[in-house]
């Protein structure tokens, strides 16, 4: 589900199943898997280089082993960055522990999952086969992928979150997209579907709405659901297109290109533009956002969806620093932008997000159409200015009586 996105997910919990006495390669299980496999290599395309293994675990072992996961330093500077990134932009509470909700969640949800280091198909014990079959089938499709692309290295991408929803969503959605299909029984799923992606959406949505799923903020939701809905609809579109290849073999850069055909399927592709930041004094955390998380953060505080995803349509590229300072945490985010309109747009959009975030009045404009917004213990600062002809869009955001000259603009750098 997303990192606050959950990259550790799989591994964490597969790896705790490793041990686990109960193989059912021969076992249980091993008549869905029997009848499961020539519709899995029929349906994507290639066949199983290797039998697929089944291993059985308990809900128990999986929490073990999330709160023990948890405790690694990388997986926790991981997590408490991300929490720092996600509270400086509003998008999870203040008091919000990250890695015990993650834990909850996903001790709660999991039914089985493939774990692409040991190349074990694990599930949950003690579940009815109405439950248990579906989730064989959609993860003998990673067992599957994983057999042609290396998935553990693919759900790896140092400081690129956009990049790496982009991957995860592809294969997830193709997962999905089997999964689906067998019960249409149609390639053109979505669209025979009943209600179409609206039905799909909430066919997933519901199926993931568990108490604690449910309870948890819009943005883990969001994320989590954009990998199964947006990766099924986009691996339909690719199967359409580009009939006879595989969409693992050639995934997205950015939900941009997940969304958006104009982006992926056009020549040349529409390739993120790389943001790079100066050093700042006082980095927390660094990372992307991405067009997708860009829509996730202006709905949040703007709860309008269409001036939400007009606004971040235009998104070309982005990167954020968290930063600490004498008064708390703060945020600087840059954005580039396909072109001026777009980059107005979303200034526009922006400042709206803030005095509806912070309750505060208009800005006051300076040289350049520098925006100051002030109030609410916060000062905001949003600057467009061009790059080697490219557009982009500053905001910094600190406490009040920190100064907003955090970041030197002018050593930003926007590349291919």
């Amino acid at each position: 589900m997303g990192r606050v996105r959950c990259t550790f997910a799989a591994a964490a919990l597969l790896a705790a199943c490793r041990h686990d006495p109960h193989s059912t390669g021969h076992g249980v299980y091993a008549d869905i898997v029997a009848r499961d496999v020539p519709i899995i290599e029929k349906s994507v395309g290639v066949p199983f280089k290797r039998k697929p293994v089944i291993e059985v675990t308990t809900r128990d072992q999986v929490r073990a082993f999330l709160l023990q996961q948890m405790r690694g330093s990388a997986e926790l500077r991981l997590i408490t960055g991300q929490e720092a990134a996600y509270k400086a932009l509003g998008l999870i509470p203040d008091t919000m522990n990250v890695a015990k909700l993650l834990v909850d969640v996903l001790a709660e949800q999991i039914i089985g999952l493939y774990n692409p280091k040991t190349k074990v198909l694990y599930v949950v014990d003690g579940l009815p086969e109405e439950v248990v079959g579906p989730t064989i089938m959609h993860e003998l499709v990673h067992a599957l992928q994983d057999q042609y692309v290396n998935l553990d290295s693919l759900m790896h991408a140092p400081n690129d979150d956009d990049h790496l929803l982009a991957a995860k969503t592809v294969i997830e959605g193709e997962a999905q997209f089997e999964q689906m299909q067998q019960l249409v029984g149609d390639g053109n799923v979505i669209v025979r579907l009943p209600g179409g992606r609206e039905r799909l959406r909430d066919l997933i949505r519901d199926a993931q709405m568990t108490p604690r799923f449910s309870a948890a903020p819009m943005v883990v939701q969001e994320e989590a659901l954009f990998a199964y809905i947006n990766g099924a609809d986009f691996v339909q579109r690719f199967k359409a297109r580009e009939p006879g290849k595989l969409p693992f073999l050639d995934l997205p850069q950015s939900t941009e290109q997940v969304m958006h055909d104009r982006a992926y399927f056009a020549s040349p592709r529409d390739a993120p533009i790389r943001v790079e930041l100066p050093k700042v004094h006082g980095e927390i955390y660094q990372n992307t956002l991405g067009e997708f998380d860009t829509r996730l953060f202006l709905y949040e505080h703007l709860k309008d969806q269409l001036t939400a995803a007009r606004a971040a349509i235009g998104w070309g590229g982005d990167r954020y620093v968290v930063l600490g300072t004498s008064g708390g945490n703060g945020i600087a985010w840059v954005t580039a932008w396909d072109s001026a309109t777009d980059a107005a747009e979303f200034v526009d959009a922006l400042g709206q997000a803030i005095q509806k975030r912070y309750n505060i009045a208009a800005p006051s404009i300076g040289a350049g159409g520098v925006r100051t917004y002030t109030g609410h213990g916060r000062t905001v600062v949003v600057t467009p200015r061009e790059i080697d002809g490219k557009n982009a869009v500053l905001m910094v955001d600190v406490p009040a009586g920190v100064s907003p000259q955090l970041l030197d603009f002018s050593r930003v750098t926007l590349g291919g």
